[in-house]
């Protein structure tokens, strides 16, 4: 039991509450905490709840009842987001980018824990209002994006190997179709790593034709799992509509143009901004 003054309260209050987001917390547990009345506490949190909103933080949202308390819901509001969209791509514009076969060098904005938070609270706001019991990515780039959503969403990341460990137990493995190259490439996941029927969101650092997600989705119906959205960091905008494979998804940055002779990089806010 803490006994504190009512101005330091609420900032621990507010970090506990930011450190546990899509977490219910009954009011006890803070009236414990502090060995303060509920009264103070309902108090404490209506002004929380206010700067939160203010800020464009999120929402606290409040659930009567004997089971009930409160839940921080990350969430940032769509001109907060497209700031960050426009500074995602101005970066991404920088012409030392270009790699040859006009690839396009992304490892250290993904390794940028304060992008990938900015991002992961992106996908945790376009996704708030879906059931989700897991985030899953393939390994290796998008990880730092996938822990930075799972982080938002309170929730568990599953890797999807592109070669399977032998010190992750049996695994499912297929084969699937790479969109941007046309060969074939396997991915396995662990029978542990995965409950069946789960709900799952699917989050990738680039997506040109969609080959790769459209792997991740096709793993998911070996353990009777349901794909509960998919979000991608930056998408090709250069592959025609027939070509793509996957068409429902979130993407924050939609790459439209590179060319390796001129150098020119064009990159404008993805379709997280266009959709309704």
């Amino acid at each position: 039991m803490k006994k504190l003054k009512r101005s330091a309260r609420l900032v621990e209050m507010t970090q506990y509450l930011l450190s546990r987001p899509h977490t219910l917390i009954p009011l006890t547990t803070f009236a414990d905490r502090y060995g303060a009345a509920k009264s103070s506490i309902s108090e404490d949190l209506v002004i929380i709840k206010e700067v939160f909103e203010d800020e464009g933080m999120g929402e606290l949202m409040t659930l009567a009842g004997a089971a009930g308390g409160v839940k921080f819901i990350p969430k940032i509001p769509k001109d907060q987001a497209l700031v960050f969209a426009e500074e995602l791509c101005s970066q991404l514009q920088q012409k030392d980018r270009i790699l040859p076969g006009g690839y396009l060098y992304m490892s250290d904005l993904l390794g940028e824990p304060s992008l990938m938070n900015e991002a992961g609270k992106i996908f945790a706001t376009a996704f708030a209002d879906q059931e989700i019991d897991v985030v899953m990515t393939v390994e290796t780039k998008g990880i730092p994006l996938a822990y930075a959503t799972g982080a938002q969403l309170n929730l568990p990341v599953v890797l999807v190997r592109r070669d399977h460990q032998v010190t992750e137990g049996s695994a499912v493995s297929i084969n699937y179709v790479s969109g941007s190259h046309k060969s074939i490439h396997t991915m396995s996941l662990s029978r542990r790593a995965l409950k069946e029927k789960s709900k799952v969101l699917i989050v990738d650092d680039f997506m040109k034709a969609g080959g790769t997600i459209q792997g991740m989705v096709d793993l998911l119906a070996e353990f009777d799992a349901e794909v509960a959205g998919v979000g991608v960091l930056v998408e090709s905008g250069e592959v025609n509509t027939e070509e793509r494979l996957l068409h429902d998804y979130v993407s924050l940055a939609t790459l439209t143009n590179v060319d390796a002779k001129t150098k020119e990089i064009d990159v404008k806010p993805g379709n997280y901004f266009t959709k309704k």
